[in-house]
């Protein structure tokens, strides 16, 4: 992963429970509607082989990590199918310890004050609050009062309505799940309307960061 990269289009598209048929279209469809990244959870079914199909699919045009990895074993496996980036519901003390020896970036969860220092400490990328809509917006502007230097990644209920409100409290990235990747949507193949949903979400994170 190329943070710079993704602190230019700060967005991770977040996929749970694929099935290994709808991977190639939902590949193009994010590809096509200007999303960069994306996270494969990896307590799905498939989860490897989903991350080593879309690694391959995008070719380069998408940078695939893997998400919910709880030990070094998950972590491995991940990054051997391809996934170039880490993220955790919560900082865990080997992952983090691997992904620092190995350079690879990693998005430890945390949600109080002292969790979000601790993952911070312990080498953070960035350090992804969640749920953030339990405290909303507001919260993250308060915690970066005092850690004004840690870079945030909000997860958890963030979406189209509320995002630009995240980023003016001062998130520095923000993810989207099932709130845009609709499962009734994929179910009946409309990659149109996610699509749409995907554009609409990229675009007001570019306004949101540029103004």
């Amino acid at each position: 992963m190329n943070i710079e990269n993704f602190k230019k289009l700060p967005v991770m598209g977040i996929i749970r429970n694929l099935d290994e048929e709808d991977l190639e279209p939902l590949i193009e469809t994010a590809v096509d509607s200007g999303l960069e990244t994306l996270e494969f959870a990896l307590n799905s079914n498939n989860a490897l082989s989903l991350i080593r199909n879309a690694v391959a699919i995008s070719s380069g045009r998408l940078t695939i990590g893997a998400g919910t990895v709880l030990n070094k074993e998950a972590l491995k496996a991940a990054t051997d199918a391809g996934a170039s980036f880490v993220v955790s519901p919560v900082l865990i003390d080997e992952v983090a310890t691997y992904c620092i020896e190995k350079n690879i970036p990693f998005f430890p969860g945390a949600l109080t004050p002292v969790e979000i220092y601790k993952a911070w400490q312990a080498g953070a990328t960035m350090v992804k609050v969640f749920p953030a809509s339990v405290f909303g917006p507001s919260y993250l502007k308060t915690v970066k009062g005092p850690f004004n230097e840690i870079k945030l990644m909000a997860v958890g209920g963030v979406s189209i309505k509320n995002t630009h409100e995240y980023f003016r409290n001062g998130v520095d990235a923000v993810a989207f799940g099932a709130s845009l990747i609709k499962r009734e949507w994929i179910k009946k193949g409309d990659y149109s309307s996610i699509g749409q949903a995907i554009k609409e979400f990229v675009f007001v994170t570019n306004n949101s960061i540029q103004n």
